[in-house]
């Protein structure tokens, strides 16, 4: 790591410290240090579910943006619990929309569909993501940490080193955790239980 981004690193902290401490400026100082981060995980993020014609990155970070910067009650650990966070928030932004475009074209039975995107039809991405974003929150009740591993993976689009650096464990513990629940989610899938 250079020594400039040992010093952005810090910045970050340090502005986020502050930001928590009552410090409005600091979050404003803080954007652009982490607003081509933000847009990359949104626009991998957005790739991956539907085409960025529908939603773009720029307007996922910029309600990203107006949620964390009201948001003092965050005890603002490092960047990394920073990016963490902004994940769950991204999330739930795609989600909202998603439920949005769903409920404007009502009708017909939820098709079956699979946890990699890739595979997935373009018109069956929206049901995907309503369906992980369910079957998340019971993975969440039994096991918080693979459902945060899930949230930085599949709904923000980090690669493996930024979702254990997000979370703060080891590469190696995120990537075997990440097959696991990779796993439940494709059982929960595939056994239509949300259908």
């Amino acid at each position: 790591m250079t020594s400039a981004s040992r010093t952005a690193h810090g910045d970050i902290t340090d502005l986020l410290q502050r930001h928590r401490g009552g410090d409005r400026s600091a979050f404003d100082a803080l954007v652009p240090l982490i607003y081509d981060r933000l847009r990359r995980i949104a626009r991998r993020q957005l790739a991956r579910v539907w085409s960025l014609d529908t939603l773009s990155p720029t307007s996922v970070v910029h309600e990203a943006y107006v949620q964390l910067s009201d948001e003092q009650r965050v005890d603002w650990q490092s960047r990394s619990h920073f990016f963490g966070i902004s994940a769950r928030v991204m999330r739930q932004i795609v989600v909202d929309y998603a439920r949005r475009r769903q409920a404007a074209k009502r009708g017909g039975a939820r098709p079956r569909v699979s946890v990699d995107v890739v595979d997935v039809p373009v018109e069956n991405r929206i049901e995907l993501v309503l369906a992980v974003d369910e079957i998340l929150g019971m993975l969440e009740s039994f096991n918080p940490r693979l459902a945060r591993i899930v949230e930085c993976r599949f709904f923000a689009g980090m690669t493996e080193a930024e979702t254990a650096d997000a979370l703060q464990i080891p590469l190696r513990t995120m990537q075997r955790e990440w097959m696991r629940a990779r796993a439940w989610l494709v059982k929960e899938l595939e056994h239509g239980r949300l259908s």
